[in-house]
């Protein structure tokens, strides 16, 4: 699956405390799912390991993974714990509700959940559980399907939910695919200038951010794939895009309206981008 296509979409979410000793049997989930220790202790078993959770443990089972939880005899552990899909999939048609848990190998059909492409830790200790216990709390789901009832309900659980995902990638992965969060912000609010005003010139983002040009550009070019500036005239022109098409304003002025320097700077920008003047790709 690939990163672009990635929408998170949680099913269940709940608190879940174990009996003394309890066990929950080897299964399978047909989804992803993450698990914190809130109190208590346990055993994970799974690929072919022990593993030994406390108060704080985070961990994180990909769909398919086989499974066992064990609770300590003497102090039980707590589960906050989700069950969710990297982009959604639809299983209303074949489950009664929309977390289903299996524990024959062969009950896997095809409709197990997608993997993130990425490599994830299996364990890792969070650093205040408070935190993020009131992270899981927000998005508490039953795990049924969304009806009309539910609809509106659904919306903030999964609202919610992607701030929580946001926060969990950012912990889980150690050289993170995704932008620097200085960067996210800035594009953010460089989005919004271009928007809104003339574009302020680079200096002032970098200067704001208490960096040096070099470090900017190599963290702005890591983060979006381009330089600042491309960036910038690839949005700018992309909107331009947009008039062209569907608006009767003329040339001049769409370039005067994205603060293009000129009429000519933007028809030479925009045929380098392109390929096409921009009456052309107006005429089709």
């Amino acid at each position: 699956m690939k990163l672009s296509a990635l929408h998170p979409y949680v099913y269940l979410a709940t608190r879940y405390p174990f009996a003394k000793g309890q066990s929950s049997s080897k299964r399978i989930c047909y989804m992803s799912s993450v698990y914190l220790l809130s109190e208590g202790y346990g055993v994970l078993e799974t690929g072919g390991t022990q593993v030994q959770v406390s108060p704080g443990s985070l961990v994180y089972l990909p769909p398919g993974q086989s499974h066992e939880w064990l609770a300590d005899p003497a102090e039980p552990m707590v589960h906050l714990c989700c069950y969710f899909d990297w982009g959604h999939v639809d299983r209303e048609g074949h489950f009664d509700w929309a977390c289903p848990i299996c524990y024959e190998p062969e009950q896997l059909p095809e409709w197990l959940g997608p993997q993130l492409p990425y490599p994830l830790p299996l364990q890792l200790q969070a650093g205040s559980v408070r935190v993020w216990a009131e992270r899981f709390q927000k998005f508490y789901t039953s795990g049924q399907f969304v009806n009309e009832q539910t609809f509106i309900r659904n919306l903030s659980i999964q609202r919610n939910f992607q701030e929580f995902i946001d926060f969990f990638l950012q912990q889980m992965l150690r050289d993170p695919p995704f932008p620097d969060r200085r960067i996210s912000a800035l594009l953010e609010r460089l989005e919004q200038d271009l928007l809104h005003e003339v574009p302020r010139p680079l200096e002032c983002y970098y200067r704001e951010l208490k960096l040096s040009r070099g470090h900017f550009f190599e963290l702005f070019r890591k983060s979006a794939g381009c330089s600042p500036v491309q960036y910038m005239n690839r949005f700018r022109l992309n909107r331009a895009k947009e008039d062209l098409l569907h608006t009767s304003l003329s040339i001049t002025e769409i370039a005067g309206k994205y603060h293009f320097s000129s009429v000519h700077y933007f028809s030479r920008l925009f045929h380098r981008e392109t390929g096409q003047t921009p009456r052309e790709f107006r005429s089709g």
